[in-house]
């Protein structure tokens, strides 16, 4: 590969075997039994910014992988910007605000790799073991996980860090993804994130 073009010209720097997604973490939960979810969802908003916080300390990329509602014209400004003053979510939303070192992709379905460049940035990003995180377990994480799987992705999907209307369709959703898709399901805090090594950092700056 071009030397211009080993980081999408600078858009992507960060170089790390795994990545956290955070997925539909920014979300009005504008839709019926949203307050079923959102009990769930306050709890699992702090044990991911948690997880969030380690993954920083680790150099690893953070990615928002987020629906854009409907709204075409929308960047993730403007997503999140409604979030945190419309719907019932807005507590969680600016617990899990993204940062300016954050990266951020807007899908129009349920998977996260579905018409977005998603798999585009992972590949830059040399990543090959994906944390997928979010809302909901029972449809966007486990979409997004089943394409991941495709993708040849190792996954891990931290079971106190994804949330669906009701317990026993989240245990059923990690279930199908332990089964199927060989998700490591353990709790957040069981989860071992390293800093890439100095070495393999060095040998690529000198390319």
């Amino acid at each position: 590969m071009p030397e211009k073009n080993i980081d999408l010209h600078g858009s992507a720097p960060d170089k790390h075997k795994s990545a956290l997604l955070l997925i539909d973490v920014i979300n009005d939960l504008d839709f019926p039994k949203a307050d079923q979810l959102l009990k769930y969802a306050r709890p699992m908003a702090r044990n991911l910014l948690r997880l969030k916080r380690r993954a920083q300390k680790a150099g690893m990329p953070v990615i928002y992988v987020n629906d854009n509602f409907g709204r075409w014209k929308s960047d993730f400004r403007r997503t999140v910007e409604h979030c945190t003053r419309y719907g019932c979510a807005a507590d969680v939303v600016k617990l899990l605000r993204p940062e300016e070192s954050d990266y951020f992709v807007l899908k129009p379905k349920h998977s996260g790799f579905f018409s977005t460049t998603l798999e585009t940035l992972l590949r830059y990003l040399e990543t090959q073991t994906l944390i997928l995180t979010g809302i909901a377990g029972n449809f966007c994480v486990l979409f997004t996980a089943n394409d991941a799987y495709m993708r040849d992705f190792n996954l891990f999907v931290p079971s106190d860090c994804t949330v669906s209307n009701t317990k026993k369709e989240n245990d059923s959703a990690l279930a199908l993804m332990r089964k199927f898709l060989k998700a490591d399901t353990r709790s957040s805090s069981r989860i071992v994130l390293r800093a890439p090594q100095k070495k393999a950092r060095d040998s690529k700056r000198r390319r």
